[in-house]
């Protein structure tokens, strides 16, 4: 599209019209070819330092999990992820939070993923696994090593595990309840992680916090669930600086 430009007496002029001189006049002070292309070399890598910078000072944080916490049939920006950054961004923090949650993984989909689904430079991640388990009444024994197994591979990686525990529903029966809900308290002490004991607090079973499966965490929900974790997770973070 060609563009034109009003001057001081009001007509358009074509823009180049009229500036033969000035160009000529920028040519001829127009750097060697050498020292232009080290000038050019040496913005571009002062802007990717301060990129790189920068992007050290945040605190990234990775939410690997399942549909509890990859915003399940949540309007796009009302998730739990979504909702966790802007509220720890308003307590002041520079964080970014990564969903790196699947709708439908068991503890054992989620192992099998870890490795090329866990970006690099992340500092803490939240491993909210398990639920799926327990609705499937999958062995516990299973479900304990692939949690010990994720554990072990993040720290590895040298990245700080915070687990968030969950609990079964009660008709998968007491002695699978009580047997499934202790794994995450075992595992902390186990591991020496943080424990925030059970992810839907105050939220599981209330009709009007989730969606109509009765299951999933509404948008008010989320709201609940991220005004009771981030406390948790921004006490972790001072630990840790």
């Amino acid at each position: 599209m060609v563009r034109y430009d009003k001057w001081h007496d009001g007509k358009p002029h074509w823009l180049g019209s009229g500036r033969a001189s000035a160009t000529s006049a920028t040519a001829r002070r127009a750097l060697p070819p050498g020292l232009a292309a080290l000038s050019f070399l040496f913005l571009f890598l002062l802007g990717v330092f301060a990129m790189t910078a920068a992007r050290a000072d945040t605190i990234r944080i990775l939410s690997f999990g399942d549909s509890l916490s990859a915003g399940y049939q949540l309007p796009a920006g009302t998730g739990f992820t979504d909702r966790l950054q802007e509220k720890l961004n308003a307590e002041g923090l520079d964080a970014e939070v990564i969903n790196a949650a699947v709708s439908g993984d068991t503890t054992a989909s989620g192992l099998s993923r870890l490795d090329w689904s866990t970006p690099d430079d992340v500092d803490l991640v939240l491993l909210e696994l398990g639920a799926n388990d327990a609705l499937q009444g999958l062995p516990i024994d299973r479900a304990r090593a692939n949690l010990a197994a994720m554990i072990e591979t993040f720290q590895a990686k040298g990245i700080k595990v915070a687990l968030m525990g969950m609990m079964a529903p009660p008709n998968m029966g007491a002695d699978y309840t009580a047997s499934f809900d202790a794994i995450y308290p075992a595992l902390a002490k186990e591991y020496q992680i943080p424990l925030y004991p059970f992810f839907l607090e105050d939220v599981a079973a209330q009709p009007h916090l989730n969606l109509e499966d009765g299951m999933h965490p509404n948008e008010e929900g989320i709201k609940i669930i991220v005004a009771k974790v981030a406390p948790f997770i921004i006490d972790i973070l001072k630990q840790t600086n």
